[in-house]
Parts: C-alpha cells; sequence; structure tokens
C-alpha cells in the first residue's frame, strides 16, 4: 500500500484541461460499457445471426480504423479539439442509427463509418489525442503515473456502465417491455452522450493542442500522410506488435465474451452486467499497480511478466465445468489484465518526439483496432459450432502470449528517457 501516496499526489498536478480529459473519458468508457453488455443481444433479437453478428462486429472496428487513421493522423495538423468534437459526433451518428433502423445493410453503414465500441474497450479517435494531450501536461516522471490513473478512470467508469447497462434491460424487461425496446433505449442513452462529449471537448484550451511542428524538410510522403517523421520506423515496429495483440484480443471482446457466457450457461444481461462490472473494476485496480512495477523493473518488462499469466488465465475459462468456476478464472485474469495498459501507452509516447504524439498514439490505436477488426468475424464463426466453443480463448491466449515473446526480444533494449536517467544515475 506504501505506493498509494505518491500516486494519488500526481493527480494533483493536473491542469483544468487535464481533469476535463479525465471527465470526457469516464464518460466515454461509461457508455462503452453498457453498450457492451447488450450489443450482441440486441443485434440477435432483431434477426442476426451468429455468422452475422461477428461480421457487424468486425466491420464496426474496420470502420473506427479508418476514421481512427483520418482524425488521429491529423490532429496535430488540424486541431485536436476540432478532431475530438467530430469523434463525439460520429459516435452520435452511429447511435442514432442503430436505434432507428434494423435494417442489416444500414447497421453496416452505421458500424462502419461511426463511432461505437463493441468491445467496452476504447475505439475511434478519442484515446490517442487525449494521451498526447495529457502527455505534455504533466512533468515525464508522472506520465507513467497519470496514465494508470486515467485507466483507472476508465475501467471504473467501464464496470459501472456494465453493471448499469445489465441491470436497465432487466428492469426494462421485467416491466412487459420486449428485449428489443429495452435495448434501444440503453443504445439512445449511448448516443446522448456523444453529444455531451461534443460540448465538453470545446471547452478545452489551446494548451492542449501541439507543440511547433519540427518536420525535416525531406519527410517522405508516407511520414506526411501519417503525421510522423523521426519516430517512424519505431512507430511502425510497435505497430506491427500491438496489431498481433488486438488481433488476439479481438476473439475476446466483451461482446463476444457476453454472448458466449449466454451461450454456454444461459444467463441473462443482468448477471452479464455483474460480471463485467467486477470484471472491469479489477482491470482498473491492475492497471494502477503496474506503476510500482514498472517503477522496478521498466516498462517494456512491466508488459511482458504480468501479461502471460493473464493470457494463460484466459485460455483457462473455456475449461471450467461450471458457471462459478468460469466467473472466478475470469475475474482472476481481469486482476492482472490490464497491467500492461498504462505502460504500453506511456512507453510509446515516450518513445517520440512531442510534435508527433498524436500521430504516434493514433497509429499504434489503429494498428490495434486493424488486428481487433479482423478476428470477431471468426470469433462469430466459431461461437456457430457448439463443439468450437471455447476456441475463441485458447486462440486469444495462445496469440497473446506470441505478442509478448517478440515484444520483448524486439525492444528490451530501447528505454524511455526516465528509464535511461534512471539508469545513468545508479551507474554512477
Amino acid at each position: 500500500m506504501s505506493f498509494q501516496l505518491p500516486q494519488t499526489h500526481s493527480l494533483k498536478i493536473l491542469t483544468s484541461d487535464g481533469r476535463l480529459l479525465f471527465v470526457t473519458r469516464m464518460l466515454r468508457m461509461f457508455a462503452y460499457g453498457f453498450l457492451a453488455v447488450i450489443l450482441a443481444l440486441y443485434l440477435a433479437q432483431v434477426g442476426l445471426t451468429a455468422k452475422k453478428i461477428g461480421l457487424l462486429l468486425t466491420l464496426t472496428l474496420a470502420g473506427d480504423t479508418v476514421v481512427s487513421l483520418w482524425i488521429t493522423t491529423a490532429a496535430d495538423r488540424v486541431g485536436r479539439r476540432r478532431m475530438l468534437v467530430a469523434g463525439a459526433g460520429l459516435m452520435l451518428f452511429a447511435g442514432l442509427l442503430f436505434v432507428l433502423t434494423n435494417d442489416f445493410t444500414l447497421l453496416l453503414i452505421a458500424a462502419t463509418i461511426g463511432v461505437i465500441s463493441p468491445s467496452g474497450y476504447e475505439v475511434g479517435p478519442f484515446l490517442p489525442i487525449e494521451q498526447a494531450a495529457l502527455t505534455q501536461t504533466v512533468p515525464i516522471t508522472y506520465r507513467t503515473r497519470v496514465f494508470a490513473w486515467y485507466n483507472l478512470a476508465g475501467s471504473f467508469t467501464t464496470a459501472l456502465g456494465a453493471l448499469f447497462g445489465g441491470v436497465l434491460a432487466q428492469a426494462f424487461m421485467k416491466v412487459g417491455m420486449a428485449p428489443a425496446g429495452s435495448y434501444r433505449i440503453i443504445i439512445l442513452l449511448y448516443a446522448a452522450i456523444g453529444i455531451i462529449l461534443g460540448i465538453f471537448f470545446t471547452r478545452l484550451s489551446p494548451a492542449v493542442e501541439p507543440p511547433a511542428n519540427n518536420r525535416p524538410l525531406g519527410a517522405s510522403a508516407l511520414s506526411s500522410r501519417l503525421g510522423l517523421h523521426s519516430s517512424l520506423r519505431i512507430v511502425l515496429k510497435l505497430s506491427s506488435l500491438f496489431a498481433l495483440d488486438a488481433f488476439a484480443g479481438g476473439f475476446v471482446i466483451q461482446s463476444i465474451v457476453a454472448y458466449w457466457f449466454h451461450i454456454r450457461f444461459g444467463i441473462g444481461p443482468g448477471l452479464i452486467g455483474g460480471i463485467f462490472f467486477g470484471a472491469n473494476m479489477l482491470a482498473g485496480f491492475s492497471a494502477l499497480a503496474a506503476v510500482k512495477v514498472a517503477s522496478r523493473i521498466g516498462l517494456v518488462r512491466t508488459m511482458v511478466v504480468t501479461h502471460i499469466p493473464s493470457n494463460i488465465l484466459l485460455i483457462l475459462v473455456p475449461l471450467m465445468p461450471n458457471l462459478k468456476l468460469a466467473i472466478a478464472v475470469l475475474m482472476l485474469r481481469f486482476s492482472i489484465s490490464q497491467m500492461d495498459v498504462p505502460t504500453r501507452q506511456s512507453y510509446t509516447l515516450a518513445v517520440v518526439n512531442p510534435d508527433e504524439a498524436s500521430a504516434a498514439a493514433g497509429v499504434t490505436g489503429i494498428a490495434r483496432t486493424t488486428g481487433a477488426s479482423l478476428s470477431p468475424v471468426l470469433a462469430g464463426l466459431l461461437l456457430g459450432s457448439p463443439a468450437l466453443l471455447g476456441a475463441p480463448f485458447f486462440l486469444a491466449g495462445g496469440l497473446k502470449i506470441v505478442y509478448d515473446i517478440l515484444l520483448y526480444r524486439g525492444f528490451r533494449s530501447i528505454r524511455p528517457p526516465e528509464e535511461k536517467t534512471a539508469h545513468k544515475d545508479s551507474a554512477s
């Protein structure tokens, strides 16, 4: 418990912009949390098969990739605040179209163009731009700590959202409302939060905008399009690994795990919401615990040594013979599952130039979304076969362990500035 006081103190250095970015993160993750619990159940209620649900979730993530690429790579040139408002508008668009139609083609359009989260985790352009803004408002020695609290805030509100979505849907159905109608009300709330986010983003000050551009005149066409220059090579290398990790994670996004629990054990949205409330709470505190580990062994090692046990537990979930044990193993997995998240975010922004921060976070985030967008359709095919019901968990855990090994081999010698300073001090 000795690490709690300095970590709490790190929040006191937040500027008014930093505090507002925490609020927008929490609102958004609350919306993502309640949507993820009911999204696949809603799609099933309006007549989509497991295969079509998987396809729609894949295209949702693929569309978010395109949107994120456009917005985040332009944010440092066009303006971070403008791009955040644009993202909030696309969140509103997607939510409204999902409410207004059951037509599969129109749902595909909403999923592809709009911003909607089937996973309960971040999608769209928000996270990279907010990370870049936070990074330049805090000292580098506080960066990982602030990111840990930022992720804890997101996990906590995702948990509350999951509980809220499940309980609210169950309450509507108990008073006689059809399941599809109760789910539509929740999706409408998601759209409303898009409006609130847009208003909040307009209140950010010019201090969140990037520093003067130091881009060299000889920057390549690819660098210019991606908003990168000297950091292009390391960002692309990180992106390829993050894409593999996210591809693995796409087999077990929250909507799919919720659907798996429903099929395997026949439980309803109320209990599913409760499961993910507990899971996301544990995930948030695991992100906070990562700070102490990272201060001792470094960011890259923390990413790897905490991630491998988490993935072994993921593989064990479908092997459990009953609901209680499956929930217990899932909870144990979530208790360490997010320790790599603030360390990954902090490391990415530590090894690039400040004027490339939004673009670097955006490109690596897009790589993750691209990887994650490919696997839900495969997971949908697997869930359609009773004999392969546990396969998404096996594939996700195994591929994530491969990612951990490759990450350690490729980046253990590349240290962020604060670790270089600490190493010099200890050597002297």
